[in-house]
């Protein structure tokens, strides 16, 4: 089990604040057992991702929770996994909850959630205020995990054309694999890809500092625990986009 510090990254929600301040004073309290070995580059499931992604029996106020946003006019996902959330809390001592909230991209609820996932299929176009609060939401310490869904080109290009839109003076960047959102809690060294043999990138968007959002046009689901009738099965997804995932989440947490 890799421990994990939480700082508070600025985020004005104080209910958020809550949150992270009772998990940073449990983990403080197990700082003093030795860190045991990191776990090996794409390392796959444990085995242990159905446990309770609750390891202390922490309290639901006490849970990480992360927002699926509802964009557009009604956009959102039904088939993005939530398994990275499980497999975060068996590889740390982050108590997590296993499932999304639904969140509309302009409610001021956004601010409870440190952590959002931003996926879909087709274009879109998003509101004045649901640009205007997508801004204040990573200017203030949230963080976005855009997917596009079953590698969609179309919804691709419509998020590229919005984050132009709304931050018109900084780019999206490509992410070299020795960034440190690469070896939080796993260390990455590749981005393979469901079907074609080049490797896959991802893209982020830094402010002050700090990576903010990360998009990948490829997709990041993991779509073998995707459930139901979700294959994405004409997608080009990363295939170790779980462990990618559980990463981004932990570099949230600490950044």
């Amino acid at each position: 089990m890799r421990f994990i510090s939480l700082r508070n990254r600025g985020l004005v929600s104080a209910a958020f604040a809550a949150v992270a301040l009772s998990a940073w004073a449990a983990l403080r309290a197990d700082e003093v057992a030795e860190e045991p070995a990191r776990p090996a580059a794409g390392l796959g499931a444990t085995g242990k991702a159905g446990t309770s992604a609750s390891p202390r029996g922490a309290p639901a106020a006490q849970l990480v929770r992360c927002a699926n946003l509802i964009y557009a006019n009604g956009k959102t996902s039904k088939c993005f996994s939530s398994e990275f959330l499980a497999q975060l809390a068996v590889e740390t001592n982050v108590a997590t909850h296993p499932k999304f909230d639904a969140v509309p991209l302009e409610s001021p609820e956004l601010y409870n959630f440190p952590f959002a996932v931003m996926t879909g299929e087709d274009g879109f176009t998003l509101s004045d205020a649901q640009r205007v609060s997508l801004r204040n939401y990573l200017e203030n310490g949230g963080f976005v995990l855009a997917s596009a869904g079953c590698s969609s080109g179309a919804w691709a290009a419509s998020f590229r054309q919005e984050m132009a839109t709304v931050f018109p003076d900084v780019q999206l960047v490509p992410l070299d694999l020795a960034h440190p959102i690469f070896h939080t809690v796993y260390d990455i060294d590749r981005l393979d890809c469901k079907k074609s043999n080049g490797q896959a990138h991802l893209e982020g968007l830094e402010i002050d500092g700090k990576i903010v959002l990360v998009f990948s046009s490829d997709g990041l689901n993991d779509t073998g625990k995707a459930g139901g009738n979700c294959c994405c099965c004409g997608g080009n997804e990363i295939l170790n986009s779980r462990q990618v995932n559980v990463n981004l989440l932990a570099y949230t947490l600490t950044h």
